[in-house]
């Protein structure tokens, strides 16, 4: 499949010159870049802190016979 810059139209046979038309406008060739991994908002050491404390305190209200 011919490479066809979509900014300008032109067909370039060198990929060189295909990608240096993106650069020069500013575009981000995306291909085999691995993403990074995504951080889960959970895996904080204060949310990790803070559901262990509303577990202690579930448990022991079951302990206790206040909750159903």
């Amino acid at each position: 499949m011919p490479a066809i810059e979509q900014v300008d139209g032109r067909m370039y046979t060198s990929k060189a010159a295909f990608r240096a038309v993106g650069r020069a406008h500013g575009l981000t060739e995306v291909g085999n870049e691995r993403p990074a991994p995504k951080q889960r908002s959970t895996d904080t050491k204060q949310v990790k802190a803070q559901r262990r404390h509303a577990l202690q305190r579930a448990v022991e209200r079951v302990r206790a016979g206040t909750a159903r």
